[in-house]
């Protein structure tokens, strides 16, 4: 299976059109209030995008008809167990799937916090867990 090297940025307006109806499958793991519709578009025929993130408990505001006329689907899961988590590692692993965080000491997690409310976040915080026992 061949993977693409190629980048969307959602806030591209250009960049979305220019890949609408090119994705098999989108994991949407964003926690927020988002505009669902816009990564719709870029899924193929009977493309899927499983949301994983907790957004606001409101009506997510769907359009019917760009699932029906493309065959799409929405779909969601909690965070699966050990087993299933181990699964996506593997996968991760085989395929040189990687994620872009940012490590932060178990110290700074104040400042991590104090960063989200500004919106001075590029990538997700992941916590050095080694850093728990200087703590």
């Amino acid at each position: 299976m061949e993977f693409p090297d190629d980048v969307v940025v959602s806030h591209n307006a250009d960049g979305m059109r220019k890949h609408t109806g090119s994705f098999d499958f989108i994991l949407d793991t964003v926690s927020a209030e988002h505009d669902l519709n816009a990564y719709i578009s870029l899924l193929r025929v009977d493309g899927t995008i499983t949301l994983v993130g907790a957004p606001p408990p409101k009506p997510l505001g769907v359009t019917a008809f760009s699932l029906i006329t493309g065959r799409r689907s929405v779909s969601g899961s909690n965070i699966g167990g050990i087993p299933e988590t181990q699964e996506m590692l593997d996968f991760c692993g085989e395929h040189g799937i990687t994620a872009d965080v940012e490590v932060i000491p178990i110290q700074q997690v104040n400042e991590a916090y104090e960063r989200l409310l500004k919106a001075d976040v590029k990538y997700r915080f992941s916590i050095d867990m080694a850093s728990l026992k200087s703590a």
